[in-house]
Parts: structure tokens; sequence; C-alpha cells
């Protein structure tokens, strides 16, 4: 029997005050998150992405209809149960880092762990090991903002994948890089979501970053629906 999705959306309803108005993002729009599926999100900027990320994770919540997480309602959560929610279960990586830079690299991977309950020792243990996986352990002593840009977002990567997330929510997380820093992130990305067995839902512009998915979707008209991979090799 197949696992129930790790997220979904039914019939949700978003939309925002602009101006006078209210701006529609989203009207009944449906969607399943597959578990262990890495998948692909693209549409015009504005159309929403960012605010599906948003709705998967809770930090926004559905004006009609229904966000599921593991199978519960994100809207019948309270603030801190979706709070709790998203440090223990979901994990982040932003197009500009998002880094603290008075914290050192170590610091920065440690933080979702103890935020989690972890305890200072096991947290820096763990944060060191990760850290090792893509090659930045030379570098955990120093701060975030010393680093290069494509340094910078494998802490993090790690950083989102560090405390076990069941689902990973990527935001255009090549969009501040070059080509070589960007391949090589989302190689990490992709390869490390997929060796913890995790769900990643990542919106992106690239089309480069997309063929990297399993599965890719386009907002338009208000609804997410799927669409063909784009051509040319997947480069896995």
């Amino acid at each position: 029997m197949s696992q129930p999705p790790i997220a979904a959306l039914s019939g949700v309803h978003k939309s925002f005050v602009e101006g006078a108005g209210r701006r529609v993002l989203f009207d009944s729009a449906t969607l399943a998150i597959e578990r262990g599926v890495v998948t692909a999100v693209r549409g015009r900027s504005g159309t929403g992405k960012t605010t599906l990320l948003n709705l998967l994770s809770g930090i926004d919540v559905a004006d009609a209809g229904e966000v599921l997480f593991e199978g519960a309602a994100l809207g019948a959560l309270s603030d801190r149960e979706r709070t709790w929610l998203r440090r223990t279960r979901i994990g982040f990586v932003f197009q500009f880092f998002n880094l603290v830079p008075t914290l050192t690299v170590l610091e920065n991977v440690r933080l979702p762990l103890e935020l989690g309950g972890a305890r200072p020792g096991p947290a820096g243990r763990r944060a060191l090991a990760w850290l090792a996986r893509v090659g930045l352990a030379d570098r955990a002593r120093s701060f975030a903002d010393r680093l290069s840009g494509g340094e910078q977002q494998r802490v993090a990567v790690v950083r989102a994948l560090v405390h076990g997330p069941q689902l990973v929510l990527a935001d255009e997380p090549t969009g501040n890089l070059d080509g070589d820093s960007a391949r090589e992130v989302l190689d990490i990305l992709t390869g490390l979501v997929r060796e913890e067995g995790a769900s990643l839902v990542m919106a992106t512009h690239s089309a480069e970053a997309a063929a990297r998915a399993d599965r890719h979707l386009e907002i338009r008209g208000h609804r997410v629906v799927a669409i063909p991979p784009p051509a040319g090799p997947a480069g896995r």
C-alpha cells in the first residue's frame, strides 16, 4: 500500500489585500506532495510560488480549503504548534542564504537542532558531521559572511537538513549563484534529500534546477498543474 502524501492542498483559496482590492493567488488549488519525491514548481513572478511554500509550511494560512501536513490540518493548529512543526519536521533553503552573520558556520548549523531541543554537545557533533558531508568541516569556526556565496548556500542546505526534516522547501535556491556554484549546490541539495528519504519542493525559474526534479508543476490560473519536464538531461 502506498504511503499518504507528506503534504497536500485541498480546495485552497488564498488572496491578499492589494491597494483597494484583493489579489487572488490560489482558487480551489489542489496538490499532493509525495514522500521521497523532488518536486519543481515553476511559474511567472508574482503567481504565488513563495506563497505556496508558505502554505505548505503553515507560515501562511489558507482563506478556505485545507492544507495538510502528515495528515494534520495546519489551519487547525495554533501558531505555537505550527512553529514547532517547522522547527522539527520542515527544512528551508532561501535564495539569499539567511545565515546569521554574527554566528560561526558551526553555530548556524547547530541552531535548528538546539531550537528543536537538542543539547549543545550532541548538536555540535551532528552539525560538524553534516558539514563534513559537504566538504566544509574546515570552515566550521569561520563566520558565515566570510564564505563565498556558494559556500554559504552549502551551509544553508546543511542547516535545512541537519535536524532530519521530512519536507524541505527551497525558494529559488540557486537564484543568487553563478553557474558552477549553482550546479554544485543543486547536486548537494538533491543528493542529500534523496539520501535522507525526504521530500523536496523547489520553487525555481531555472530550467537546470527544474531538470533535477522527479515531478514538475506550474502555477497557472490560480491553480497548481502538472507540466512536462524541461528538455535536456536530468543532471543527477
